[in-house]
């Protein structure tokens, strides 16, 4: 209860041990579902289940039954024209890193966002090509069907030209992405999006970044870089840059940097005036015309050598089936674009949702970007996701659901059927400018290292080396390198946790870490000890090292050395030289007594100490006789505070129980408190317990543990001054149950500790 007019709580109960709280209080028996269960009601159809499967699978039956026409209709309709603008000049830009020919670009701004309508279950995020996927793409591209030199040995290129090939690469790459992204979502294991953190994110994008600045720095500089794909590519492709750089275009240099400082200052300008703005000035799309008109008008490619977007085919292509052995060659590339893929534009999506207040389902996301890829690529279209600025104008230019994505896309048909013709004359200087402006997002996250640095160090370890195998390795292998880092991060963490030894807040029922605190108040004797992961295989060593030091002494060689002090003292007893008396062992022999050198049978020294055949207990902690020598231990009572311990395996099991049979045999009593119920059930199942491991040492709180050991144990509190003690008074009610063995009939009482 609440004191009156304090912020102070008052509680009078029992002391409790695991045993004694189960006795009193009945816990509700539940049932627990096998696995036969699970799979039975997974198979299991009803009509509401079927109802709820085709709702799940076609999210936009949900969202079209509460569709406000009048409220959001003219919303979508002005992000839609918005979106679809960019959208345009997106493809046709992006399309270049994936060194393909430009307007297929336009293709994989329209397919996938069309299934995506019907499938996905985000509302705002516009679907189409991502720079990340697009290099992904382009180095498995490049890697196929090199700029220089024979493409690779494939069944099916025979009669293709160069840039037909490549078509084939990169359609039959994100078919296969879509089939793994479809799998994925259909056998429910979106969760797999969980093990990249927005750390390594954050790192792989910026070396993505780093990777699309360079590709495009041969459009701005108007040069002929051969593509060149696998681990330093990077490094590769900057020093064929740096030997050319005197066959520099200076008219693409002038015109990439008009489009960059213009774009740039214009989207600060939206950013800063976003509140004032009812749409933000589609700049890219404003200077794409304008440097379209400039460039038919002046004839650029003809007098200045400049390479343009050239001929686009009017009309869609027919469709076309994978290539099996690209398949072959290419599956653990497409692996990553998948994962990827998917993990950007959830990522993006759950932003959205949160904001607008809707849920997102994973699986359900990655059944519609699986779709998308296999149905897009058939058109001949790459790789889908979300562009993080795309989506943005979407959103702010005030869409609220996919129908904005459905009217992106028809503008995008539109310019595919009609009026490609007009956008022939564009300089590729203008994209690659265009790119390497909207990179700003992604190089900015470098600030986050400083941050990290200061913060949480393994995580800035995480994030710079993944961004630095990324870079270096290419952006597949250093995702895969950047995610081995991160989960080594996480096994060292678990397998080094910070243990500490804790002490009491003088007054309170509150337990810190002794080094923490001054007003702190350690009990003579007593050791408590905190770990604070999961204890399993990995940790279990570091475990019972970090409990030696901390009760500061080694158990085993305590225990051997009794033992080995035990043999001797009997051997002594039997020769005459030693004899009983009431102040106990007594030398009798003049002669000086050597150390016996018998080491037979060393098992038994780690066996229990035996009096059996003694008239009474040696106290160890006395001077013995002669030059026989223990070590003292001085701590009677340890409690293992297992609040934080979450699970324990095979291997933690036999390793705690060694390590409570060496203490509890150098007459340490141990008490677990705060233990998970769950870890404590499957205690009982493995057979943990026996004649000296009991389930009596289990406590429910911590403070239980320590009133208790008070109890047994009040000498040790009597040594104290009374300046020293706790001043907490806590009434204790025992029942007439014992809570050790040991401890029968003790009467209430009121204990001041």
């Amino acid at each position: 209860m609440m004191r009156p007019g304090a912020k102070q709580y008052v509680v009078a109960r029992p002391l409790y041990s695991e045993e004694t709280f189960a006795e009193k209080h009945e816990k509700v028996y539940r049932q627990r579902k096998t696995m036969l269960n699970h799979i039975k009601q997974y198979f299991t159809c009803d009509a509401k289940r079927a109802k709820n499967a085709a709702l799940s699978l076609l999210p936009v039956i949900g969202w079209m039954k509460i569709y406000r026409v009048k409220e959001w209709l003219l919303s979508d309709i002005v992000s839609g024209l918005s979106t679809g603008l960019v959208a345009v000049l997106q493809g046709l830009a992006y399309c270049l890193l994936a060194s393909l020919p430009p307007w297929y670009g336009l293709f994989s701004a329209f397919f996938p966002v069309i299934i995506y309508f019907f499938l996905g279950t985000s509302r705002h995020i516009s679907v189409g090509p991502f720079p990340v996927l697009c290099l992904m793409i382009g180095s498995v591209v490049t890697r196929l069907v090199p700029d220089e030199g024979l493409p690779v040995n494939i069944t099916g290129f025979e009669g293709l030209t160069r840039d037909e090939q490549r078509v084939l690469v990169a359609s039959s790459v994100t078919f296969l992405a879509g089939i793994m992204q479809l799998v994925m979502g259909v056998f429910q294991v979106g969760f797999v999006v969980m093990y990249l953190s927005d750390t390594l994110v954050s790192g792989f994008t910026t070396a993505a970044a780093i990777h699309i600045l360079v590709s495009q720095l041969k459009f701005v500089l108007g040069l002929q870089v051969p593509g060149i794909s696998g681990p330093l590519s990077i490094i590769y492709t900057l020093e064929i840059i740096f030997n050319k750089i005197t066959s520099t275009n200076v008219c693409d240099v002038v015109i990439s940097l008009v489009i960059m400082v213009v774009v740039f200052i214009v989207k600060e300008l939206n950013d800063r005036f976003k509140s004032k703005l009812p749409v933000p000035i589609p700049i890219e799309v404003i200077m794409t015309v304008i440097a379209c008109g400039v460039s038919y008008a002046f004839d650029f490619k003809t007098k200045y050598g400049i390479d343009v977007v050239g001929h686009i085919p009017q009309g869609y292509e027919p469709p076309m089936a994978p290539n099996l052995h690209i398949f072959q060659d290419t599956a653990v590339e497409a692996f990553p674009i998948a994962i990827v893929g998917f993990a950007v534009a959830f990522s993006v999506a759950k932003v959205y949702s949160v904001k607008h207040d809707y849920t997102i389902d994973g699986n359900q996301e990655l059944i519609a970007f699986g779709v998308s890829n296999i149905f897009g690529a058939s058109f001949k279209s790459f790789a889908a996701s979300t562009a993080l600025s795309r989506s943005a104008v979407q959103e702010s230019t005030g869409g609220k659901t996919q129908i904005a994505g459905l009217l992106s896309a028809i503008i995008v048909m539109i310019v595919t059927l009609a009026i490609g013709f007009l956008l022939e004359p564009l300089p590729k200087s203008v994209l690659g400018a265009v790119v390497i402006v909207n990179l700003k997002g992604m190089l900015m996250q470098f600030r986050d290292v400083p941050y990290l640095w200061r913060r949480d160090k393994p995580d800035c370890v995480v994030w710079l080396g993944t961004c630095i195998a990324a870079i270096l390795l290419g952006l597949d292998l250093g995702l895969a390198a950047g995610l081995g880092v991160e989960l080594l991060s996480v096994v060292l963490r678990a397998q080094f946790p910070r243990c500490s030894v804790l002490a009491n807040i003088k007054g309170t029922d509150i337990y810190k870490d002794r080094k923490d605190y001054t007003d702190i108040y350690e009990q003579e004797g007593v050791k408590i000890f905190r770990i604070p992961s999961p204890i399993f295989f990995a940790n279990i060593d570091f475990f019972r090292s970090k409990l030696v030091e901390a009760v500061g002494f080694n158990p085993l060689r305590v225990l051997r050395k009794r033992n080995k002090a035990l043999r001797m003292i009997r051997k002594l007893l039997k020769k005459g030289d030693l004899q009983w008396t009431s102040n106990g062992l007594l030398n009798t022999s003049c002669r000086p007594i050597k150390e016996s050198e018998d080491e037979s049978n060393m098992e038994e020294l780690d066996l229990p100490t035996d009096f059996k055949d003694l008239p009474t207990r040696i106290d160890w902690n006395a001077d013995l006789p002669a030059n026989i020598s223990v070590p003292r231990v001085e701590v009677h009572s340890l409690i293992l505070d297992f609040a934080a311990v979450s699970f324990l395996d095979i291997s933690a099991l036999k390793g705690l129980k060694t390590s409570l049979k060496e203490l509890i045999r150098v007459e340490v009593e141990v008490y677990i408190v705060a233990c998970d119920p769950y870890i404590l059930e499957k205690l009982h199942h493995c057979c943990f317990f026996d004649d000296e491991v009991q389930p009596s040492m289990f406590f429910l709180t911590l403070h239980d543990a320590m009133l208790h050991i008070l109890e047994k144990h009040p000498e040790s509190t009597e040594k104290k001054s009374n300046c020293e003690k706790i001043i907490t008074t806590v009434t204790v009610h025992h029942t007439g149950r014992s809570l050790r063995s040991t401890d029968r009939n003790v009467p209430d009482r009121e204990t001041r500790f």
